[in-house]
């Protein structure tokens, strides 16, 4: 539960889980074999077991997918703004648009990142909220709360999670 909104209780993770709390800050990149899917229009345009894990306190997991693994004819650039994440580096992003469906900066990617975030060159990441579906082996994720984190939650990951409204400067 949360007081106040200001001061976040860490949940107790259950057998399986593991607390966003217990992710370290700075962030660590790690390699996950878990099949990760990302579903649009009726079409993956994404599906891979060589996704990384970017865990970060206080946020569900982001999954960067390598291109290789990504239906690259599926993005285009996006008309968003570059972003900056001060441990990432300048975060530049697509639209993935298969045939009418066309969802606006759902995916992004660090061209160049900071040093100790090498391994995301080539690498994608995505929005669940504004995708489809979006899939950790078969279980369907449930987007970060809010509009600027693209956190993956899933049932063996417990928060509670940054990004909804009023949590912003955890």
């Amino acid at each position: 539960m949360l007081s106040g909104m200001s001061r976040p209780q860490r949940i107790e993770p259950g057998p399986g889980q593991e607390s966003v709390w217990d992710y370290p800050r700075p962030p660590r990149v790690e390699a996950s074999r878990r099949r990760v899917r990302v579903v649009h229009g009726g079409v993956t345009v994404a599906d891979s077991t060589r996704a990384l894990r970017v865990l970060e306190t206080s946020q569900p997991p982001a999954f960067y997918l390598p291109a290789d693994d990504v239906a690259m004819d599926h993005l285009r650039a996006s008309d968003q703004r570059p972003t900056f994440c001060e441990w990432k580096g300048h975060a530049t992003y697509f639209d993935v648009v298969v045939g009418d469906a066309a969802a606006r900066a759902a995916a992004w990617t660090y061209p160049r990142p900071v040093e100790g975030f090498e391994d995301l060159v080539d690498h994608l990441a995505f929005y669940p909220r504004r995708l489809d579906a979006c899939f950790v082996d078969d279980e369907q994720v449930q987007p970060n709360d809010g509009d600027f984190y693209g956190g993956w939650v899933t049932s063996d990951v417990v928060g509670p999670f940054k990004g909804a409204p009023g949590t912003l400067h955890w």
